[in-house]
């Protein structure tokens, strides 16, 4: 398997890095990216990165192995990716548009999304505004997407959490949902004040579900997965199939069952 890591500039000259798996497949000229097999993006979640988030978890081998392009994308203040301080560089809407600014500057005419939890915001809001996505597949996310335009805050308050990234000591975080990232944040040797630029960023619009126009999109969540609550709301407003599987928020997206889920809806 062939990779290879990128950088480009986002128009607001923040660097945004990817991964590149796998060859275009044979005889296609556009380098995988025709509308027959269109190379597939995976969007990681908050507080995590492409590596840890796909790599990790095997699913970027699985889909090579199944012949497919794969670009693993960090969001910007995660893994690779500059990492600004600074509120007004981020929200998913902001890294929606680093995505249709990375489709641009490879040339790619379809795709296939992949977003996880906070990934899944920015796949929908991509979505909304750029039409070369062929299949969209969104997990841990569920009804809170559709009443409140992203994560679902009223399990996570997005101000507790960027108070618990800024925390000198985790052990003085006292909000339950707030410690859990905070500790997966420290897990995973995040920039914390960048993670905590994100928090007070977070998209709260409306998401333009009408605008949405893909041939195929699938939900999937996990059954203990609290930030997904009710993702049959979801499945709904986006006329998609939903696939439950084990796990809470952390854990559902490395079960056999969600590779399996995704590897079916993208085979």
């Amino acid at each position: 398997m062939n990779t290879s890591a990128h950088r480009f500039i986002a128009g607001d000259r923040v660097a945004i890095s990817y991964r590149m798996f796998g060859d275009p497949p044979a005889g296609n000229s556009s380098g995988g990216n025709g509308p027959g097999r269109p190379p597939v993006v995976l969007q990681h979640g908050f507080a995590s990165s492409g590596a840890q988030n796909w790599m990790a978890a095997g699913l970027v081998d699985a889909l090579v192995a199944q012949g497919r392009q794969v670009i693993v994308i960090d969001a910007r203040g995660h893994g690779e990716s500059d990492k600004p301080h600074d509120p007004g560089r981020y929200g998913e809407g902001r890294m929606a548009w680093d995505l249709v600014e990375l489709f641009d500057s490879l040339d790619i005419a379809a795709v296939d999304l992949v977003g996880y939890s906070m990934g899944a915001i920015v796949a929908l809001l991509t979505a909304v505004q750029d039409n070369r996505i062929r299949r969209l597949v969104v997990g841990g996310v569920g009804a809170g997407v559709v009443d409140l335009g992203g994560v679902d805050t009223r399990v996570i308050d997005q101000r507790a959490l960027a108070e618990a990234l800024r925390a000198d000591d985790p052990t003085s975080v006292t909000d339950p949902a707030a410690r859990r990232f905070r500790l997966f944040a420290d897990a995973s040797d995040n920039d914390r004040l960048a993670l905590a630029a994100q928090a007070e960023a977070v998209n709260t619009e409306a998401i333009a579900f009408e605008q949405i126009s893909v041939e195929v999109a699938v939900v999937i969540a996990g059954v203990d997965d609290d930030l997904a609550h009710r993702p049959e709301v979801l499945a709904k407003e986006l006329s998609a199939t939903l696939i439950r599987v084990p796990g809470n928020h952390l854990g559902a997206v490395g079960t056999p069952e969600f590779r399996t889920a995704l590897l079916d809806t993208l085979r």
